[in-house]
């Protein structure tokens, strides 16, 4: 099986200094430390994304693939308000990079006009470099907008879109993401489950949500995702919410489960990247 979405870092501040930003805890989180929450539970490989307090120095996540070549693929980050940010994100593209984390901020229905943003979503279509948008429903309109404008790019929305984060699972929300189904290249991140809705294991009430998604996308454009290590703290734990998919969705088939369990995931992160 495969986790699309685990953070890494380390408390080697010297060889990969931080820039200033909020502490997380753990201190450190290696890939050694989340083998030994994902190989017990049958989880071999996973998508790393670009810790934020690393901004624009993918250096951690890069050592970390480069150290376990055949568990990890990983999303960057690069400075979208950069000279040629599309030139980053192709010499990422060299090291194994598959994928972008980008961030409304602020402007969610404005953050996509700048000229950076779109060169990245050209070079994204160009190059099948996916563009992972960590944002909110209010944010999800402008996504649609660009899908249109650049319809070849692959795109993959991260945490369902944060629907549910205030514990309300909202229907207009749902119809937003749903919506983005229209688009082909478009695929959802099954995860973070701690930090929606309930957010009490074993997360059956979010169930009917994930479930209209599934009919919306289909298993083949969804995910699963643990987002450790916030997954593995507070009480939470990664196998539960890996048990959700497993066991907790009696809607979904074996085949169902395992395009959103490795397949779906492999087809974006692993598998040999054409032109």
């Amino acid at each position: 099986m495969i986790d699309s979405h685990v953070h890494v870092w380390t408390d080697n501040t010297k060889q990969y200094p931080r820039v200033s930003g909020p502490d997380f805890s753990p201190p450190t989180f290696t890939p050694e430390i989340f083998f030994s929450h994902a190989k017990p539970a049958g989880v071999g490989r996973a998508v790393l994304i670009q810790m934020s307090f690393y901004e624009y120095d993918n250096s951690y996540m890069l050592d970390s693939m480069r150290a376990h070549p055949d568990a990890f693929s990983g999303i960057g980050i690069v400075d979208s308000s950069a000279a040629q940010p599309d030139a980053a994100m192709r010499t990422l593209a060299k090291a194994g990079v598959r994928g972008f984390r980008i961030q409304p901020g602020n402007s969610p229905g404005t953050w996509l006009d700048q000229p950076g943003m779109q060169a990245m979503w050209k070079c994204g279509g160009q190059d099948q470099l996916a563009m992972c948008p960590l944002l909110n429903p209010d944010a999800l309109e402008s996504v649609d907008r660009m899908c249109v404008k650049y319809p070849d790019t692959p795109v993959v929305i991260d945490h369902l879109a944060r629907i549910g984060v205030d514990g309300q699972i909202r229907d207009a929300d749902i119809r937003l993401l749903s919506g983005l189904a229209k688009h082909k290249h478009v695929s959802v991140k099954v995860s973070a489950f701690y930090a929606l809705g309930r957010k009490q294991a074993p997360y059956r009430d979010l169930a009917p949500f994930i479930r209209r998604v599934f009919e919306d996308f289909g298993p083949r454009r969804l995910m699963w995702g643990s987002d450790s290590p916030f997954q593995v703290q507070g009480g939470h734990t990664y196998a539960a919410s890996l048990a959700l998919i497993q066991s907790g969705l009696p809607f979904l088939s074996s085949e169902d489960r395992a395009w959103i369990l490795e397949k779906t995931a492999e087809s974006l992160f692993f598998a040999p990247r054409g032109r």
